[in-house]
């Protein structure tokens, strides 16, 4: 886990309490125990269990620091009781429900800026009045969900057409700080994808590094707590360099 730009931190795994706070036994034990294919594109070796809890524990990590968890595999796409999308487990939601038994913080805010909707993490809190979920997003894109007519009290998508960059995000934004403000979150988590940036080979967004700066800076006014989480991000040329523009906002 990155503390800030400068300083390391190796992470403990999430416990399997902390994993049953947001899934199921069911999807708990297949992940530890099944080889292969779980999912279309989702897949299980000897050391996935290992790697799924390592990323859950940097996102608990991130929340006790304050700081931004550079782990994989990603979480927003898995949910409650099925792996997808790379994602074993929904290491942004399990930070948040840790936070709250945990610290006692009762109001968490989760913004997703990764390309394709959070589909995992909305299945997770949708019925949790005391967890916002807001999601900006390619759409139409994998994994079909997040449209504009699925919204809820506690509940924001904010779907962007193929083509969008930085001024689509900023005008989008206003929406975020609409939405986060009247909940009045004590923390705030984000799902820090950075495959909407224009040279990634996933999607059709076309975000750049000095916006991704941008969104970090404003994610920081939004609570008095704020901590990162990796999602997507599949140029592993320009990760390094989006990865530093969003800590240099967080900063």
């Amino acid at each position: 886990m990155l503390h800030d730009r400068f300083s390391f931190v190796e992470c403990s795994p999430a416990t399997e309490e902390d994993v049953l706070r947001c899934h199921t036994r069911r999807l708990l034990d297949e992940v530890r125990t099944k080889r292969g294919s779980i999912y279309q594109d989702t897949f299980c070796t000897e050391t996935t269990y290992e790697a799924a809890l390592l990323a859950a524990g940097a996102a608990i990590e991130a929340v006790r620091r304050g700081g931004f968890a550079l782990a994989r595999p990603p979480g927003h796409h898995a949910e409650e009781d099925h792996a997808m999308g790379f994602c074993l487990f929904d290491s942004v939601a399990i930070a948040a429900r840790w936070a709250q038994a945990e610290l006692g913080v009762e109001r968490v805010a989760i913004v997703d800026w990764d390309v394709h909707h959070g589909n995992g993490t909305q299945d997770v809190v949708r019925d949790d009045p005391s967890v916002l979920f807001v999601s900006l997003h390619q759409w139409p894109l994998y994994p079909g969900t997040g449209g504009p007519h699925e919204q809820g009290d506690t509940l924001v998508n904010i779907p962007l057409p193929a083509g969008s960059g930085d001024a689509e995000f900023f005008e989008a934004w206003q929406t975020v700080e609409r939405s986060v403000q009247r909940f009045a979150p004590e923390l705030l988590l984000v799902s820090a994808g950075f495959d909407a940036h224009v040279d990634d080979p996933l999607a059709d967004l076309e975000v750049t590094a000095g916006g991704f700066r941008e969104l970090a800076s404003r994610s920081m006014q939004l609570a008095p707590r704020v901590a990162a989480v990796l999602e997507g991000g599949y140029n592993l040329r320009t990760l390094p360099d989006l990865v530093e523009a969003a800590l240099e906002g967080f900063g």
